[in-house]
């Protein structure tokens, strides 16, 4: 299998972006229920691998999975699922964007692929 050397975001399936990283944190506010959500992820040959989330509250589709621990007013759990070999993020103006955040720095999609770039996908770079 090729290395990787970091995540790809493209859009309209041309790469426009290359991030030198191997591990990120996705993070978002619920559309409905105005909570945060955050996922981490690792990225390997294989496919993006979700290795932890974690959700303030719970509610319209977001319930925790049955054995997730509830700490500090989060919910964290560990996903059992398979690595994906993309991962496509949707815009929209009815919410904030997405943030990506790497070494305890986030920043918004937008600062990295502006709009109107829309899905844009994440994958990694082999």
């Amino acid at each position: 299998m090729a290395d990787v050397s970091g995540l790809c975001l493209t859009a309209g399936g041309a790469v426009i972006k290359w991030l030198g990283i191997t591990s990120f944190t996705l993070s978002w506010m619920h559309s409905v229920q105005k909570t945060s959500w955050e996922e981490d992820w690792q990225v390997s040959p294989a496919g993006l691998k979700l290795v932890a989330a974690r959700v303030q509250g719970h509610g319209a589709g977001m319930e925790p999975p049955e054995g997730a621990r509830f700490e500090q007013g989060i919910w964290h759990w560990v996903p059992d699922v398979k690595p994906f070999r993309e991962l496509s993020l949707r815009r929209s103006d009815a919410v904030d964007d997405w943030q990506i955040c790497t070494k305890g720095q986030c920043q918004p999609l937008t600062q990295i692929v502006p709009p109107p770039s829309d899905p844009v996908v994440l994958s990694p770079c082999l």
